[in-house]
């Protein structure tokens, strides 16, 4: 059994290389080493390990069994660790080179990432902001195994570990095609229920802001489908004759082309609002900080 003593730290960082690039040559560049230091290395921890690690594969190295086992546990922990030293380190934007893992909402993805990602094209060009899914099933989940640095979405609140910042309330508009029979006229509450309504829920959920709304009324509304991403909402509405509620900043973005249209829906759709969270341990980390002030910036804007 091989003990945690007898491993160097620097052969850990040669094994997360190789097993992410699958390749020895690009490992070594990325670690800005000698093709020759790497090898080494490999030799080293597969003697250490009693392991080949990695197999010989045309275009590059494929792992072994043990290999495959340690990569995640291995590229967590070197990750962990990047993150504790990042909190006493300076941060200077254009010239940092740091991997930011956020867990967004498809929605808020949708909603900040792109003005996020132009102004740290400007001001931090070298850092890359990676996104994972989010929602208030798994959003704290993510952010406890140290998956992702801090999430946004419309969340619950959170543990007493976590801080949470709220951000963009937000309005609904009701999206149809532009000649839809609900397009024109008065768009009363007898005909918003008369026809299929598309509803959008990653995690497979029937339901959405509207229906506790018409349950206390004694009304519900027909789902004519659901669907786990937004990307497919405009094709279907300009297919079918469904409408559909939600968020009047993508309700509008949607509507830009002229096939659909939006309408004011026929009831008073309570506000949500999308909230930031993160572990407290960031909180005197100067690279998050930084992270969390353009993210509120943006969201002000937007």
């Amino acid at each position: 059994m091989t003990e945690l003593s007898q491993l160097d730290l620097n052969l850990l960082r040669v094994f997360d290389a190789v097993a992410r690039e699958r390749h020895v040559t690009r490992a070594a560049q990325r670690l800005n080493l000698s093709q020759p230091a790497v090898s080494n290395a490999l030799a080293r921890l597969r003697a250490a390990l009693g392991d080949e690690l990695f197999l010989r594969r045309p275009g590059g190295v494929e792992p072994t069994a043990l290999a495959a086992a340690l990569a995640s546990p291995v590229a967590e922990a070197l990750d962990r660790l990047a993150d504790a030293l990042a909190v006493q380190a300076p941060f200077e934007p254009a010239t940092a080179r740091r991997v930011f893992t956020v867990a967004f909402s498809e929605y808020a993805e949708a909603a900040l990432a792109p003005r996020v990602l132009e102004r740290m094209a400007r001001e931090a060009p070298d850092c890359l902001l990676a996104i994972r899914h989010a929602d208030r099933t798994n959003a704290e989940a993510l952010l406890e195994r140290g998956e992702a640095q801090l999430a946004i979405a419309v969340l619950p609140e959170p543990g007493a570990l976590y801080t949470r910042l709220r951000l963009l309330p937000e309005a609904f508009l009701t999206l149809m095609r532009h000649d839809h029979p609900l397009a024109g006229g008065e768009l009363t509450l007898e005909r918003f229920i008369s026809v299929p309504h598309l509803l959008h829920s990653p995690n497979g959920s029937r339901d959405g802001a509207l229906d506790a709304i018409l349950a206390t009324r004694g009304l519900s509304r027909r789902l004519g489908a659901v669907v786990a991403h937004l990307s497919a909402v405009p094709e279907i509405l300009g297919r079918t004759e469904m409408i559909m509620t939600l968020s009047a900043r993508l309700a509008a973005q949607m509507a830009t082309g002229g096939q659909l249209v939006t309408r004011m829906p026929p009831l008073d759709v309570r506000h949500t609002r999308l909230s930031m969270i993160f572990h407290r341990r960031f909180e005197g980390d100067p690279g998050h900080a930084w992270l969390r002030r353009l993210l509120l910036a943006e969201a002000r804007e937007v």
